[in-house]
C-alpha cells in the first residue's frame, strides 16, 4: 500500500510542479517575466513616491521634492547621464526605459527612469536619467514564500490521496486474495464490495467470470464422471459376452479376433479410469496430507511398476531424503506415471534419483530413448496431446499419464518440468517444497 500511495502521490507532485513550471513560462511569455512583478509589489513605495510625489511636482519645484525624498528615504536617488544607463539595459528594458517607463534591475536591486523627455523638468532634464538603488528587493524571500505555499499545497493533497489510495488498496488486495484463492481450486471464492466502494465494478466483473468459469468446470467435470461411470457397465457387459463368446468358438481365426476384442476393451477401460483419476484430481484439490518416509514411497514405485524386459531401473536415493508431508498416494502415482513412461521410451536403461537440498526435495525420472524435443516439452503435460512417434496405442498412451502426474504435482506446491537427460533421452524433474 506505501509503494502505491507514495508512487501516486508523487505523481501528483511531479504534476503541479510541471504545471507551476509552464504556468510561469505562459505568464512570461503573455505577460512579462513574474519575477519582474514580484520585484514592482516590493519596490512599491518608491515607485509610488516617484509618479505620485516627485512627478506631481511644478517644474521649478521637481528637484526639490527629490531632495526631500532623498532625505527622508533609505534609497538612493541619483542623476546620472543617459549614456551610463543606456550601456547597461538592453532589449526590451531598454524600449521601456526610452519610453520613459521605470525599468527594474532586479540584479542590482535599482530601477531606472528618464527625467524628462522633453526637457520641461529643468534644462537637460531630457539628457539624464534618475536611478534609485537600495530598493528592498528581495526575490529570494518571496520564492521562500511560494516554496512555503507550495508544501502546504502538498500537505493539504496528502491526506486525501492516503485515504483515497487506502481505499484502492484494500479492494485490490481483497481481489488479489479471491484471485489467489480461486486459482488454487477454491471454485466458490468471490469478492464481496459495497456499490459505493471504487473498484465494485471490477468486483462485480471478476465475480461473474468466476462464476461462467465454476459452471462450466462443474459441467465438465460431472460430463466426464457421468460418461466414464456409464460406459463401465456396456464395458463389463462386453467383457462377460466375449468370455461366454470364447468358451462357445472352436474356430481359431474367431479366437484371434476375441483375442483383438479383449485388448480394445482393456484399452478403453484404461481410458476410463484415467479420465476418472483426472476428474477426481480437479473435484478433489485438496490433499490428504500426512508424513511419510519418501524413501520408502520411491521403492514402492519402483515395485509396482510390470515387468519390462531388457530393462534395467537403476534407483539412487539420498540418504537424508527422509521424511515427507504430503498425499502418498498421490505422489505415488506421479512417481509411476513416471516410471512407466520411461519404460515405454527407454531403451535399456532408466534411472530414478532423489535428493534434499535444502529447503525443496527434487525427484529425477530419466531414460536413454529418443528424448523430447525443445519445443514439446511443455505440450507434453497436456491432457491427450502425445508425440507424433508415439501415436501407436502399444506405446503411445493415452496422453493423460504425464498431465496426471504434473497436477499431483502442482496439488502439493511443487512443479515437473521436462528435459534432456545425460543418458540420452527424456530427463522429468520434480521439485517440492520440503
Amino acid at each position: 500500500m506505501n509503494r502505491l500511495f507514495f508512487r501516486f502521490f508523487i505523481l501528483v507532485m511531479l504534476s503541479i510542479s510541471a504545471a507551476a513550471f509552464i504556468v510561469y513560462f505562459a505568464i512570461n511569455r503573455l505577460f512579462g517575466d513574474p519575477l519582474d512583478s514580484i520585484a514592482r509589489r516590493q519596490a512599491a513605495a518608491q515607485i509610488f513616491l516617484l509618479e505620485q510625489y516627485i512627478d506631481q511636482a511644478p517644474a521649478d519645484q521637481w528637484l526639490d521634492r527629490l531632495n526631500k525624498v532623498r532625505e527622508v528615504s533609505g534609497v538612493r536617488f541619483e542623476l546620472v547621464p543617459l549614456g551610463d544607463v543606456r550601456r547597461q539595459l538592453s532589449g526590451i528594458d531598454a524600449a521601456g526605459f526610452e519610453r520613459g517607463d521605470v525599468v527594474l534591475d532586479i540584479s542590482r536591486k535599482a530601477f531606472y527612469r528618464r527625467v524628462d523627455l522633453i526637457g520641461e523638468r529643468y534644462i537637460g532634464s531630457n539628457e539624464e536619467a534618475l536611478v534609485a538603488q537600495d530598493l528592498p528587493i528581495d526575490i529570494g524571500f518571496a520564492l521562500s514564500m511560494e516554496a512555503v505555499r507550495y508544501l502546504i499545497v502538498a500537505l493539504v493533497l496528502l491526506i486525501p490521496i492516503a485515504a483515497w489510495s487506502r481505499a484502492h488498496w484494500q479492494g485490490l488486495q481483497q481481489l488479489s486474495d479471491v484471485a489467489d484463492r480461486f486459482g488454487g481450486g477454491e471454485l466458490g471464492a468471490r469478492a464481496h464490495m459495497e456499490p459505493k466502494d471504487s473498484i465494485y465494478p471490477l468486483a462485480e466483473r471478476i465475480n461473474h467470470m468466476a462464476d461462467r468459469i465454476e459452471r462450466l468446470l462443474d459441467s465438465q467435470r460431472n460430463l466426464l464422471h457421468s460418461v466414464g461411470h456409464e460406459i463401465r457397465t456396456p464395458i463389463a457387459r462386453l467383457e462377460f459376452a466375449l468370455e461366454l463368446l470364447r468358451d462357445v468358438a472352436e474356430n481359431p481365426a474367431l479366437d484371434k479376433r476375441i483375442n483383438a476384442m479383449e485388448g480394445d476393451l482393456r484399452e478403453l477401460k484404461e481410458l476410463v479410469n484415467e479420465l476418472l483419476g483426472m476428474t477426481r484430481l480437479d473435484a478433489e484439490p485438496h490433499l490428504q496430507r500426512r508424513s511419510f518416509d519418501l524413501g520408502s514411497a520411491l521403492a514402492h514405485c519402483r515395485e509396482t511398476l510390470p515387468p519390462s524386459e531388457g530393462m534395467v531401473l537403476e534407483m539412487e536415493l539420498g540418504t537424508t531424503l527422509g521424511q515427507f508431508s504430503g498425499d502418498q498416494r498421490l505422489l505415488e502415482r506421479a512417481v509411476g506415471n513416471l516410471l512407466r513412461n520411461a519404460l515405454k521410451y527407454g531403451t535399456r536403461s532408466v534411472r530414478l534419483g532423489a535428493a534434499r537440498m535444502g529447503s525443496v526435495v527434487q525427484v529425477v525420472v530419466e531414460d536413454d530413448g529418443p528424448g523430447i524435443p525443445d519445443g514439446e516439452r511443455e505440450r507434453i503435460f497436456e491432457p491427450f496431446y502425445r508425440l507424433d512417434r508415439s501415436r501407436d496405442r502399444n506405446t503411445g498412451g493415452f496422453g493423460l499419464g504425464l498431465s496426471i502426474a504434473r497436477k499431483a504435482v502442482q496439488l502439493h506446491g511443487g512443479t515437473l518440468v521436462a528435459g534432456r537427460s545425460a543418458l540420452g533421452g527424456a530427463r522429468f524433474t520434480i521439485t517440492l517444497p520440503g
